[in-house]
């Protein structure tokens, strides 16, 4: 909505920067307040028990075994950060071309749930559904003979997997994939099977960005897609109506809450996303934003904790409800130590 300037008295009447002078005046008058409980935190589990392994593109960022996860966990509980979201490391021995232990009930992403929740039953666990991460090729979905992901097919098998996250424990399953058609089918099989109250989040504005290059190292996808794409299931960048289809669909197939991908660049996205439907939209600092903000901070280019808080309350103001990102324990300390 335009803003009537006649409306309000001209210089020196109105002055805007007297309110900007002191910082009282500047809190009284700010309109987005990030807290802990924007933010939720995506962390990699691997196998073995008290075992780290840092992930070199993205400098701070470990993947970490159950046992160190469930310290993890208790640490972002006390934080007041409300969620945590998961993605497996899987082992090479366990990928194959129909992703079988993406549905493994005792698959890593299983037992890591089962921990976490038993662990601390208030901190919201969020799973990754999507088969990436279980395939030989690297890609999200089965393929056919041409290299091509089926969608219908791949559909069956991310239902399966979705079932298996909520019968562990799961408070949120999160389809990141992009089939068409899945949020109906999850949808379906979690009202069948009792499990009313665990929520979609469905990453429904997904770009096939090329900010994710970091995530693929993390989770041991990157080397399986070698020299693959994502542009036949992911959204083009150049889109942005699109990404309004894409929501409305979710919704009308049951989904709970919504999301942009990658965060930064598509805030133009988030806030076409929040003024059409007014839904819990949420936001993923990706791993590539991350990568970035880390090179510039280490090169004493950037103010670390000022520039890393301005890229959530600009991602916060832009109309996401929440934002998944690599720095949500890092910003929950500071603001409790605020």
């Amino acid at each position: 909505m335009p803003i009537d300037t006649q409306a309000f008295g001209g210089y020196p009447f109105t002055r805007m920067r007297r309110m900007r002078r002191d910082d009282f005046s500047r809190r009284l008058m700010r309109e987005t307040i990030l807290t802990p409980a924007d933010l939720i935190y995506p962390v990699f589990v691997l196998e073995g028990e008290n075992n780290r392994e840092p992930v070199a593109s993205m400098p701070g960022v470990e993947r970490m075994s159950i046992d160190l996860l469930v310290k993890e966990a208790r640490e972002i509980a006390a934080l007041g950060v409300p969620a945590m979201a998961l993605f497996p490391v899987t082992p090479a021995s366990a990928k194959s071309e129909k992703a079988e232990e993406a549905y493994n009930p005792d698959g890593l992403a299983q037992r890591a749930v089962r921990a976490v929740k038993e662990a601390v039953p208030d901190l919201g666990v969020i799973t990754d559904v999507a088969l990436d991460p279980f395939t030989t090729h690297g890609q999200d979905g089965l393929i056919d003979d041409s290299g091509y992901v089926l969608n219908d097919e791949t559909v069956e098998v991310l239902v399966r997997q979705a079932l298996s996250h909520a019968q562990a424990g799961a408070d949120v399953v999160a389809p990141s994939d992009m089939m068409d058609g899945r949020i109906g089918d999850i949808r379906d099989v979690l009202e069948s099977e009792g499990f009313i109250h665990t929520r979609i989040l469905a990453y429904s504005a997904k770009y096939a960005s090329s900010y994710y290059g970091p995530f693929r190292d993390a989770v041991g996808s990157a080397a399986n897609l070698g020299k693959g794409n994502k542009y036949t299931y992911q959204q083009d960048p150049a889109n942005s109506d699109e990404a309004l289809r894409e929501v409305a669909l979710d919704l009308q197939e049951g989904a709970d809450m919504v999301m942009v991908k990658p965060g930064m660049p598509y805030l133009d996205i988030v806030r076409r996303v929040k003024d059409q439907f007014g839904v819990p939209t949420f936001v993923y600092q990706v791993s590539g934003e991350y990568a970035m903000h880390m090179a510039a901070i280490q090169n004493g280019w950037l103010d670390e904790r000022g520039v890393i808080t301005e890229s959530l309350i600009c991602i916060k103001r832009s109309g996401a409800d929440a934002v998944l990102t690599y720095f949500a324990k890092r910003v929950a300390q500071w603001l409790n130590n605020a």
